[in-house]
């Protein structure tokens, strides 16, 4: 982790979040374990995220990619790359946020995710801001 970057993982008994910052820009996750839209007896749980994205910085910067990496509870790993996020890449001047929701199948009761997103500056500077790892969970799963 670089000096300019600190994370803090936080779990509850139904939601599991992390907290990172890099160069100035925050990211923050909370994922809950979606009942509704899992169905264990087809191997499928599934959990929704929500993501904010906060521009601690004092200049604007425009989320450009990311990538995702998933890995369940049998140490499957799948990445996921593109651009932007549900289909945007935001702009955020100093101050702003912006917040989406999303979600991820799993074959398995419980994994996690981390990942990036590209950032890039009104200068045309490119930097990485970390996500930084959290659980899924579905509840009352023992691993």
């Amino acid at each position: 982790m670089k000096d300019n970057e600190s994370a803090r993982p936080k779990e509850t008994s139904d939601t599991s979040s992390s907290e990172t910052a890099t160069d100035g820009v925050r990211i923050h996750v909370i994922a809950r374990y979606s009942n509704e839209r899992s169905q264990p007896s087809r191997n499928q749980w599934v959990f929704d995220y929500t993501v904010t994205i906060s521009n601690e910085r004092t200049d604007t910067v425009q989320l450009v990619s990311r990538h995702w990496i998933i890995t369940d509870g049998s140490n499957n790993v799948q990445e996921v790359r593109g651009l932007g996020v549900i289909g945007r890449q935001p702009t955020l001047a100093p101050g702003e946020s912006f917040e989406y929701s999303s979600m991820c199948p799993l074959a398995t009761p419980f994994g996690s995710m981390e990942g990036r997103y590209q950032m890039v500056t009104a200068d045309g500077e490119y930097f990485d801001a970390m996500i930084a790892t959290f659980g899924l969970s579905a509840p009352y799963t023992v691993h």
